[in-house]
């Protein structure tokens, strides 16, 4: 099967994702939906095939990576079909493939449905902004949107560091330097290391990983840089635990203190399905307010969510605050709006107080 012609269908399909998997046909994510490109189920040699050609476009990519680590990451484009960020796998003694179709042209916040609430975190001028959530949550497309809007209203340096390079952003206002790792260097940690050195006002990092790059990406905001970077995590409290349990318990105090001093927001993003089957994305926002940094300080984590809930003038909003308003307005589903809930019984509650 033609690798380009599977990627045409799926770009006539506005899917998001292709699967390639030996023992399956090959699939589609259609809105969050899987669904079979065709009922020809693959054999090991038909992966091994298409694997093949995706390293051949892919500028004859090396396949040391794979054979050596057991999957790779790497990203290339389709002259006049899409940009394709890969990854590949080895998985019961055959190859598979994901790949993850991302647009050309940087998409619009009014094009997303990303409000205003997000993307006035591209004024800021220093600090650390934190946008998590699972996987297919929409996250790159945010962070895309915000250092676009950088780049297109202030005059800088932007760099940023990827694993692998998913929007490609052209110099406008801004100086925008792009780094692939194991393509243009060798890990985030000593990326950042260099970045610094690099004169840069902005630094997106696509994913702190380990201690090391969650301790630059700190030491980089507490001297005077905008950082933007992702976890894998969902929701304020659990987005600060998760870097605070990285380190060891002798400095965990220390990064508490560094995190409360740095930190501009967390926001975390879902996407959910509205009633006509279209996504939409879903915030929590968590800003640094004074209570914020009292609670990450003192360790006190627990209270943030009803410290978001509560602080609606300080810009913050809550994921089920958001939610209960999509309901409201007749476009979501009340299951919906509960499966993407962080407190579903507590929301249950206020839709139950709401009819009465």
């Amino acid at each position: 099967m033609d690798i380009k012609e599977i990627v045409k269908q799926a770009v006539e399909l506005d899917a998001s994702d292709i699967f390639i998997v030996a023992g399956a046909s090959i699939a589609f994510k259609v809105k969050n939906e899987v669904k079979r490109f065709n009922s020809e189920i693959l054999m090991p040699e038909q992966c091994r095939m298409m694997v093949d050609d995706l390293y051949h476009l892919a500028n004859n990519r090396s396949m040391e990576k794979l054979d050596k680590k057991g999957d790779d990451d790497f990203s290339f484009s389709l002259s006049n079909l899409a940009r394709l960020r890969v990854n590949v796998y080895h998985q019961r003694g055959s190859l598979a493939a994901v790949i993850r179709l991302v647009q050309f042209d940087i998409p619009t916040a009014e094009d997303m449905g990303i409000p205003k609430e997000i993307t006035r975190f591209s004024e800021l001028t220093k600090g650390l902004v934190i946008i998590s959530g699972p996987a297919g949550a929409g996250k790159s497309s945010t962070l895309a949107i915000l250092l676009d809007l950088i780049n297109r209203h202030k005059s800088g340096h932007i760099v940023t560091i990827e694993d692998p390079i998913e929007f490609l952003h052209k110099h406008d206002k801004s100086i925008v330097s792009q780094r692939e790792i194991g393509t243009d260097c060798d890990d985030s940690a000593s990326t950042l290391k260099s970045a610094l050195r690099q004169a840069p006002n902005v630094l997106f990092i696509s994913e702190m990983r380990d201690l090391e790059t969650i301790s630059l990406a700190i030491t980089a905001a507490e001297t005077g840089h905008l950082v933007f970077t992702t976890l894998h995590t969902l929701g304020a409290a659990n987005t600060i635990d998760r870097m605070v349990d990285v380190f060891p318990a002798s400095q965990q105090q220390q990064i508490r203190l560094q995190i409360s001093m740095v930190l501009e927001a967390v926001i975390s993003q879902q996407l959910i399905r509205k009633k006509d089957g279209d996504l939409i994305p879903v915030f929590e926002v968590m800003t640094n307010s004074l209570a914020v940094r009292n609670q990450i300080r003192e360790s006190k984590t627990h209270q943030l969510k009803n410290t978001i809930a509560s602080s609606t003038q300080e810009g913050m909003i809550s994921m089920d605050s958001m939610l209960m308003d999509l309901y409201k307005k007749d476009l979501i589903t009340l299951n919906e709006a509960l499966l993407h809930s962080f407190e579903p019984e507590v929301l249950m509650k206020k839709f139950q107080s709401n009819k009465a």
